[in-house]
């Protein structure tokens, strides 16, 4: 296997950051290394990875100081990989534009499948705030932006303007958790709170039905239970 990805890898616990570096070279991917803030932008500048695995605990700076950076400049995939499970910094790292939250400890399974989705999210990305023209498809279904059409499996499916807004919202930025605070200010223009989350909750629901999704099927739509929603992208 040989697809080329680079990663840069901030994390400076060494026994971790050795294990991460041969799982990922076992796979196929290319691997930087950085052990600070500092480092890791000195690396981001000169290796423009292609995405980048960070720890938020680390010596000279707290992570979010450099997802900030990255979201200054540009998408690259960020996957925070941290100790904290604390619901709150989940939250806040999403909102600063990280694309996924992987808690310590971790299976390399799960890493590898997140790394994979975080890739493919960015290869359908449009720019910010645009939704793309064309068609996005993950398994049977096809959402045609142009037309603004749902078909699941050659039918079409019947949707409010909300909840395709939702939808199509999602499919933009598969792959990649969108906390209910950025929906929300996405698709309603307003500050999140419980009303709100209610509403979005119930919209979605909408929308999981009319796909066929039952509850626990994610088919195509991931809950992140207290964060948000992800969008799967194709395999």
């Amino acid at each position: 296997m040989n697809n080329k990805y680079k990663i840069l890898l901030v994390e400076d616990e060494a026994h971790i950051s050795t294990f991460i570096t041969a799982l990922l070279e076992a796979n196929g991917y290319r691997v930087i290394c950085a052990e600070s803030c500092a480092e890791a932008s000195a690396m981001y500048t000169s290796h423009v990875p292609d995405l980048v695995i960070l720890d938020l605990g680390l010596p000279d700076a707290d992570g979010t100081v450099f997802l900030r950076s990255i979201r200054q400049q540009d998408l690259t995939p960020v996957i925070v990989l941290s100790a904290r499970s604390d619901e709150r910094e989940k939250v806040a790292a999403l909102d600063l534009g990280a694309n996924d939250y992987v808690t310590k400890p971790f299976g390399s399974d799960e890493l590898l499948a997140r790394i994979r989705s975080a890739l493919r999210g960015y290869r359908h990305s449009a720019p910010e705030g645009h939704l793309p023209g064309g068609k996005f498809t993950v398994g049977e279904m096809t959402i045609d932006y142009d037309a603004r059409r749902l078909h699941i499996g050659g039918s079409e499916i019947k949707l409010t303007q909300t909840e395709y807004n939702i939808l199509a919202l999602l499919s933009e930025h598969c792959g990649k958790v969108m906390t209910y605070a950025a929906i929300i200010k996405e698709i309603w223009h307003e500050t999140p709170d419980d009303g709100s989350i209610k509403k979005l909750q119930v919209n979605m629901a909408n929308i999981r039905k009319k796909l066929g999704e039952r509850p626990g099927d994610n088919r195509y739509i991931v809950n992140e239970l207290g964060v948000g929603y992800r969008m799967k992208s194709e395999e």
